[in-house]
């Protein structure tokens, strides 16, 4: 494959998935209380708590997945926390008050897929401060 097309794929791929945990992060900063009532309303306790803790959480995968660095492992915790998210917010328990729910808890999986074929490719040769923790460079 022509290395100049990889590289643009590759960056066009890791601003995708940046852009969505830096929009997801924005929307918690800018009305944290509202992020606090829909994880209450999930039934976790300590919701403001843990809504500044997937604020943050979120903004430190975006980092990772648009410059690259421990980008391996940046992806497979993206993929840990969709499904936590998928599970929690869109699971089973949700489906039968709205069909709709189903259809959201589904959506994650293309999303989780996305990040774990990331995980095992990694960055990119370019454009990338490739860090990983995994043991090796990141590839």
């Amino acid at each position: 494959m022509d290395s100049t097309f990889k590289t643009l794929a590759l960056v066009i791929a890791r601003l995708i998935f940046g852009g969505v945990f830096v929009m997801a992060a924005t929307f918690k900063f800018i009305d944290m209380n509202a992020t606090a009532g829909y994880i209450a309303s999930a039934g976790f306790p300590a919701s403001l708590f843990l809504a500044w803790v997937a604020a943050i959480f979120e903004t430190a995968l975006a980092i990772a997945l648009l410059t690259g660095a421990f980008f391996s492992e940046a992806a497979l915790l993206a993929a840990a926390y969709i499904l936590f998210l998928a599970i929690a917010f869109h699971g089973p328990s949700h489906w039968s008050g709205n069909q709709a729910e189903f259809g959201f808890f589904v959506d994650h999986f293309t999303f989780i897929a996305g990040l774990l074929f990331a995980a095992v490719h990694g960055p990119g040769e370019r454009l990338a401060l490739r860090r990983s923790l995994l043991g090796r460079a990141a590839a």
